[in-house]
């Protein structure tokens, strides 16, 4: 049985004489230049050879080719998350998860004190979480205020209606998490 390995190197003969060819070289020029022989270099072309990666490295040196182009390595993709920012009540989302249910993570930009359209308290199920990154956040958590600045983080029940927003006349930064009733974010202190 063919493995996922046997398909890739099936494909590395056919790569490296067109290679030699696109450079007009012999296998005796080419054997010379990689230390190979021109026997063992006319056997990986021809696919009798099972290439190694010590017999790679100086072919794909001599070609003048990235490893991963002699054995069509495929790519790896990008794994940067790119979601588009959200405007919503006067508020930037960018989100930064792209899996549905469960905890959710989001930068929030809060726009400066006075700015945002409305102050009232909102409830939902879940459970919040919100790290301050820059500037200085308000949080109101059913009777209580508090106000934060960056580096502070605030873990809450969301069903206590609360409002966040800047607490001055500055954007002020979240990196904020909510979850689903049940499913905690948690932060654990240093030396635990």
């Amino acid at each position: 049985m063919d493995t996922p390995a046997d398909d890739v190197l099936a494909g590395v003969g056919p790569r490296l004489r067109a290679l030699r060819r696109a450079r007009n070289a012999t296998l005796a020029a080419l054997a010379t230049e990689t230390g190979l022989t021109a026997s063992t270099l006319s056997r990986l072309e021809n696919g009798k050879l099972r290439p190694t990666l010590e017999q790679l490295l100086p072919l794909a040196r001599a070609h003048g080719v990235p490893l991963d182009d002699l054995v069509a390595a495929p790519p790896t993709g990008d794994p940067r998350v790119h979601l588009r920012p959200v405007r919503r009540s006067g508020l930037v989302f960018v989100p930064l998860t792209r899996r549905p249910g469960g905890i959710q993570a989001y930068k929030v930009i809060y726009p400066p004190a006075g700015q945002t359209p409305t102050t009232r308290r909102r409830t939902h199920e879940g459970y919040g979480w919100f790290y301050v990154l820059d500037g200085h956040l308000r949080f109101v958590l059913g009777e209580e205020e508090y106000l934060l600045g960056a580096g502070e983080a605030v873990e809450f029940d969301a069903r206590v209606p609360h409002w966040i927003g800047s607490a001055d006349a500055r954007p002020a930064e979240a990196l904020v998490l909510v979850g689903p009733q049940g499913e905690h974010p948690h932060v654990t202190p240093a030396g635990r």
